[in-house]
Parts: C-alpha cells; structure tokens; sequence
C-alpha cells in the first residue's frame, strides 16, 4: 500500500495536466486571449449537431469513371495504331474492354507491341511488385485491352486525391469559415461546414463535374436520330430546348484561366466573363475565325449554358457566357470553371444540416442534464458511504475534468452523442468506487486493521474492476469500428472516460484512503451507509425461483419478438434512407394542411409528427427511386413547400441519407452487435470457464431481445444512435455479470466442498449491494436526460434506463440459474464419465 514518491509525482502531475488541459474550455475566446501565453489555450470543438452547420457525404462515381478512361483507351489506341501506320478492321469498345481487329499476323503482332507503350506500372498494397494498369491480350485475330483491377485502384485514387483538392478550392470560392474537408476510405469525401444552413448551394458546387467544351452546333437536316458524331444535349435553363451538337471538342475547357461573374454593361444582365491561356486564345480565335456565321456551343456537363452565333473573329483570348441566368447562377458557374472540372462525378449520398438555434438548445440541454445527474449521482453517493462518499465524488469530479483535458489535447469534437457519453461515464465512473468500497466494509466486517482491509479490498477489487470494464471497452470500440460521425464521437469519449476512471479510482481513491488511514492512525475502518438501502447481510435463496426468473424472462423476450414483427420497429433514416426536416412554424402548425401539401409534391409517403410543441414538426419522406440524387432534389423541394406555406417558419434540422448509405449503416450496426457479443464470449470464457461465457451470451440474448423490444413498444427512432444504446447495454450486462461471476470464481475456491447451488446463491447475496448501487447510479446519471433531453436523445437515455434494470435484473434471476443448470449438467456428465471408466471389465 505504499507510493514511492517518484509514483506520487507522476499521479500528481498527470492531475495538474489534465486539469490545464480542462481549464480553457470554461473560457471564451476573448478571454483565452487574455491569458498568458504559456498557458494551453486548445478548447474542445463543437461538433455541428452543438454549433449548427451542413454536413456532407460525397462519393466518386466509380462507374462513371471507369467509363471515362475505357473510352480514353479507345481513343489513345486509334491514335497510336495511326500514328504507327497500323491498319486495324475496327477499333471498338465491349464492355470494360478495347477491342482491336486486326487480320494480318505480322500486323497484330506489332500492333501488340506498339499498344503496350499505353500501359504503366502501378503499385500494389504491400510489398507486392508493381503492375501494369492495363492488361493485353491476343486470341484469333483480336487484341483485347482491359484495364486491371490494380489499374482501376491506382486510378480511383488519384481521382478522389484530385477530387479533393478541387471540393477545397470550390468551398474557399464561397467564402465558408472554417471548413473541414476530409478523405475517408477509398472513394468517400466528408465535407463539414459550420454555420451554413442551407447547402443547396454548395450541393450543386460540389456534385457538379465543371467539365466545361467547346462544341461547333450541327444543322439539324437529320430526322428523328442523329448520324454519328453528332448528339443531342438539353438547354441548361431551359429543359424542352435541345441543340444538335457536334461528339467532337473544338476547345476543351481546360484551356480556361479565369472566369468571374459580371454584369452586361449595355443590357445589365448577369453574364460569366472568361479567360483562355495562350494556347487556347489561339485555338479559340482560329474557330471564331473559320466559323463565322456558325452557332458555338458552351457545354458544362452535358448542358448547353449557350450556343451564341459568331459573329466576327474573337483574337482577344477572352469572350462572354450570356443567357437567362441569375445573379446566383453565374456566382455559382464562375466559382465551379475557376476550381477546374472534377475527374469524375460527384454524388451527394448523406447530409445533414443542424440551424444553429437548436444547436444552443442542445448545449443547454447537455449543460443542465450533466449537472442535475452529476449532482444526483454525488448525492446517492453520499447517502452511501458518508464522509467516505466525498473520496469517491472528488474521483469522480476528477474523472469528469480529466476527460474534458484529454479530448482538448488530441483535438476531439464533442457532439451530441459525445455529451451523453460523459453523462453516462459518471454513472459508470462510480462503479470501481462502490466495489472498492464494498470490499474494503466485507474486509472490515471480519474485524482485521484499518490497513490491512484497505489493502485486501483494493487487491479483490482491483481484478472485478479490470474485467467489468474490459468487457465494456470491447462494445465501445466495436462501436468505434463500426460507427460513423458522431457515433464514434461517443465511442471514444466513452473509451477515454472508462480508462480515465480506472485511473482515478485505482490510484487516487487508493492513495488518499491509505494516506487518511495512516494520517489519522485508524486502528479499524468504518464505511457506514448514512441510508441502509439494502441490508448488511442478506441469505436470499434466489436459486429457489431460478425457473420463474427463467421463465419470466423468456416470456418477455418471446413477446419481444412477436413486437419486433409487428408492429415492428419505427427504423430511423439512417437504417431506411430517405429524407428527414424538422421544422419550428411561426404559430400553432396545421399539420393537415402541411401533409396535403407534402403529398402533392408526389414524393411517396409523407409522416407528419409533432416532436414537443404545437409548433414544433418532424417531416419524414420515404426513400426515394431514381438513386442518391432524387433524395437531394426532394429535400429541396419540401423546404420550399413549408416555406411557402410559413413564411416565418425556421428549418431547424434536415437529414437526407441515401440508400447506399442505409444499407451500410444497417449492415454496419447489425455486425457490431454480433462482433460485440462474439468477442465478449471469448473473453468470459478464457478469464472464466466455458459454462460461464455461455450463461453470460444466453442471458445477453434475452437481456437484447427485451430492449429491442421495448424500441419497438415505445415506437423511438431505430437508428445509429439506438445502436449505441444497445451496445452500451450489452457491455454494462456483461460488466455486471461478470461481478458476480469473480465472486463466485472466488468462492469456488475457497468452499472446494460447497454444493453449487449454495455458491451462487452466497455470491449473489454477496454482490447485490453492489449491483444494486451501480445500477442505482447509472439510472440517476441518465434521468435528468431521459426527462430533458427531448426527442434529440430519447432514443438513447430511455433505452439505458430500461437497459440497467433488465441488466441487473437479469445478472440475479437469469444469468445465475442458466449458470447452474450448465454447471448441474456438467457435474452429472463428468461424474458418468469417471463412472464408465472405473466400471470393471465383465468376464465372459
């Protein structure tokens, strides 16, 4: 029980850190500035669910992509085959491939060599040794050039690398302040971008390729199609418009260096002026000069912008984009050709957009929900244990700093989730305290010195404390792998706090009871509870109702079941897709008129739900046909429809998730359940034996099934969030259960001769102060949320609630007879074994 000084000072230290770290987080910006420079001045950043902002998902058209650079191929064989006075019967695209048909041998095989020139070597994941980006084949009198998987990954790459670039110099072109542009996995950006409300905007900036040309228009003296070389392109402002224009690009726009939005000085419309560079001045005064009389279109993917008529020679190197724009338009176009075209399209597939009100609702909300469970939870404590409680809050108050310094040291965002993370923490910050402190008032009960108990409880706890929260750190960084946004957002706070709590009640709680101890000369230590809230010894034979506690158990879970079909649960639209708005009207909404004029818009179903007050209005859309893009053409529209019905009506939050995206996220959260309990199985089993890492997944079984049950009584949002909920409560299940399960490890040992009925019923009894308490504690940090906390997080705080009382509900009446019965059956069958083998052989 004894600290070197060395230790102490590190303990020491490691506090005083953590507790700078904390301090700039209670101070504002001005006031940071005014503090001396040696101090840390790093706060923790608000994620966009707290501070308001538009959230974006974009993904890299792979396809799209893919296509492009088959029908590069094409073109740079034909080129070389030219260049190399090859003569090939065809040169044509089949599927994913370049097909060349050459007769002659001689021709084909030379072909073959000379096409080899296209290819490059591109490098592999690993050690593996470079390949080539396009494979060359030969068959009959064919050559087949198909681009290789390594060449198509080597390619993708550079394309989302490019992609990213340009998504950061198109987002500085609008001005928005502080953005966060980021690459995730193979093919995804995340855009983040604080403060603006309404990305319509920038949506269009984004997904739009910007691939801008230059096309001569065609006479249209064809029918009804197009000869080859020539193709149809629509009217960029007007749709039923269509211009015949030639496949074949007079000026690519990449020759572009500038481009500003401006104003016609003589008919004082919006016009996008632009700018070539040496060699596309050139190029462009020889087309204005051959072609005059001739109608030129500007093409901006796949649109024609305009196809003005040339009326003289344009040598200048500069000309005029004119049309039927806005001001917004041409804004909108100038930024786009400045930034440069993207390699490959864009697609919007998840956005989320938070208004900044109910941001500051939602801080307030946290702020008063932490404090009232905080306050709770130091108060429960000090019924418990007394002057000894204040050790345990003063861990806790520790705990709760020290979090807040070490997500402000490694730059953590701390969002909604994360704010029920550090509220949650609280209640799982006291659980080491109250084993702790149950073992030591065991110890002291046996009548040895002050000292002594202290070392003993602390040596039986520390192994309890160790396995409790390794099994809850197992679902929380399942929820990491797995989790997206803000989601992992909880997951790491949760994670930082458990480690950090395990510090504190260790160590600290440790070193300031031995040194009072000592200090005060305690020849005996009494932790009285001021409030007995369960009896000093009980002798309950719970195993008498071990079948009516199963059979409870099962029948719940049974109906949890027949609820999970029907009516089923209410899936959020992170599991459906779909779109998401909700709305604050100016007065009193009028929720038949809104949903008549939602429905008419022709987007499927429509679900109007009030969420708090009358004017306060959760509009649900289902997933729409027609990909990621009908979902963010849709939410457009059903802004525009509650605003035109409510002027003043303020457009809090929206969500659009597309169905690539639901489908991962359901994937994705179904998985981290099951990995969750696989590898808690594991974990029970090699720290235990095989019957208790099964009485454990049994129990876990029916403690899941009733909570997904109550998901669907109670119709809450089955999404992400939801998801969390569920893993939190599978890792505190098997925490609590694995408190009993050392107990009874421990008493296995020391009663060799004791029936095993007996034993567990002694464990539990032994135990249930503390399961008692840790749930009591949990349950107090969570109430002030599941009361406040609103719809924003009542898919969370009430499923915890439910979730603590069928956990340790379940660790007694369940877990503990499934335990018995495996143990039971296990005993008979090794007995029958040692029975067989000692039967004597029979004489015939």
């Amino acid at each position: 029980m004894r600290t070197s000084k060395w230790v102490l000072g590190t303990y020491i230290f490691i506090i005083l850190a953590g507790i700078i770290l904390a301090l700039p987080n209670i101070f504002t910006k001005a006031q940071l500035d005014a503090l001396p420079n040696w101090l840390p001045k790093k706060q923790i950043s608000l994620g966009l669910d707290l501070r308001g902002g538009s959230y974006l998902v974009l993904e890299v058209d792979a396809a799209a992509l893919k296509k492009d650079r088959v029908r590069a191929m094409l073109d740079d064989a034909r080129n070389k085959l030219r260049t190399e006075r090859i003569q090939a019967q065809s040169v044509r695209i089949a599927g994913d491939s370049v097909i060349v048909t050459i007769a002659d041998q001689a021709q084909r095989d030379r072909a073959v060599t000379v096409l080899k020139e296209l290819t490059a070597q591109v490098a592999q994941v690993g050690f593996a040794a470079p390949v080539s980006d396009i494979d060359i084949t030969s068959a009959d009198n064919t050559i087949r050039l198909t681009l290789t998987d390594a060449g198509m990954k080597d390619r993708l790459d550079n394309a989302l690398q490019q992609s990213l670039e340009i998504v950061r110099r198109r987002v500085d072109q609008v001005g928005v302040a502080e953005p966060s542009i980021q690459r995730v996995g193979s093919d995804r950006i995340v855009v983040q971008l604080p403060g603006l409300q309404d990305p319509s905007q920038l949506r269009a900036l984004l997904g739009s390729t910007a691939k801008m040309t230059f096309h001569m228009v065609a006479d249209r003296n064809f029918g009804d199609t197009p000869p080859p070389g020539i193709s149809i392109l629509p009217d960029a402002k007007n749709p039923g418009q269509t211009y015949p224009v030639e496949d074949r690009v007079a000026l690519s726009g990449e020759r572009l260096t500038d481009a500003r939005a401006a104003f016609d000085p003589q008919t004082n419309q919006p016009i996008i002026s632009f700018r070539f560079d040496n060699v596309g001045a050139r190029q462009f005064a020889e087309i204005t000069s051959q072609n005059v009389g001739r109608p030129f279109a500007i093409v901006l993917d796949g649109k024609v912008l305009t196809a003005p008529v040339i009326q003289v020679p344009i040598t200048g190197g500069s000309g005029q984009i004119t049309g039927n724009f806005t001001v917004q338009d041409t804004v909108t176009t100038a930024a786009l050709l400045r930034a440069g075209a993207l390699p490959a399209p864009l697609t919007v597939i998840e956005e989320r957009t938070v208004g900044p009100d109910l941001g500051g609702d939602v801080i307030k909300m946290g702020i008063l929900t932490g404090l009232v469970g905080f306050a709770l939870v130091v108060g429960f404590i000090f019924v418990l244990y007394g002057a000894w409680g204040f050790i345990a809050n003063l861990a806790l108050a520790l705990n709760v700093i020290l979090t807040f310094g070490v997500l402000s040291l490694i730059g953590a965002t701390l969002t909604l989730p994360g704010i029920a993370a550090i509220i949650l923490g609280i209640g799982f910050a006291v659980d080491a305290n109250i084993l702790i402190n149950e073992r030591i008032r065991e110890e002291a009960r046996k009548g040895i010195g002050a000292m002594a108990a202290v070392d003993r409880g602390f040596k039986h706890a520390y192994a309890t404390i160790v396995d409790a929260n390794v099994t809850h750190l197992i679902s929380t960084l399942l929820l990491f792998l797995f989790g997206t946004g803000p989601i992992r957002g909880f997951a790491v706070t949760m994670v930082i706090g458990t480690l950090i709590s395990m510090f504190t009640a260790v160590t600290v709680v440790r070193i300031v009871m031995t040194a009072i101890v000592r200090r005060r000369k305690m020849k005996t230590i009494h932790i009285e509870h001021v409030v007995k809230l369960v009896p000093e010894t009980t002798k309950i034979s719970f195993m008498n109702a071990r079948f009516f506690g199963i059979g409870v158990s099962i029948f719940l879970s049974i109906a949890s079941v027949i609820l999970f079909i029907h009516p089923g649960l209410n899936y959020g639209i992170d599991f459906k897709g779909g779109i998401q708005v909700a709305v604050t009207t100016s007065k009193p909404a009028d929720l038949a008129t809104m949903r008549s004029s939602l429905e008419a818009l022709g987007l499927g179903e429509v679900v109007l739900q009030q969420a708090g007050g009358d004017n306060q209005v959760l509009i649900r859309v289902q997933r729409q046909d027609g990909g990621e893009e009908a979902q963010t053409a849709a939410v457009t529209k059903v802004k525009a429809a509650v605003e035109q019905l409510d002027a003043g009506v303020k457009i809090e939050s929206s969500e659009v998730v597309g169905p690539k995206v639901s489908q991962e996220l359901a994937r994705s959260g179904v998985l981290a359940v099951i990995l969750a309990s696989i590898a808690m199985l594991l974990y029970i089993w090699w720290r235990f034996e095989w019957h208790f890492a099964l009485g454990a997944i049994a129990t876990l079984i029916l403690d899941t099934t009733k909570t997904v049950g109550f998901f669907a009584l109670m119709g809450l949002d089955f999404n992400l969030t939801a998801i969390a909920a569920l893993l939190t409560m599978i890792g505190y299940s098997v925490n609590d259960k694995v408190v009993v399960y050392d107990r009874m490890r421990e008493n296995l040992r020391i009663h060799k001769k004791m029936p095993l009925r007996e034993i567990i019923d002694m464990s539990i009894n032994q135990t249930l102060a503390r399961c008692i308490y840790t749930s009591v504690t949990i349950f107090l940090a969570m109430l002030p949320m599941a009361i406040w906390g609103g719809k924003a997080v009542e898919n969370f705080a009430l499923p915890m609630l439910f979730g603590v009382v069928i956990a340790t509900s379940s660790s007694i009446f369940i877990a503990a007879p499934i335990l018995l019965l495996l143990g039971t059956w296990w005993e008979k069958n090794h007995q029958h074994r040692i029975g067989s083998s000692e039967t004597p052989a029979v004489k015939s």
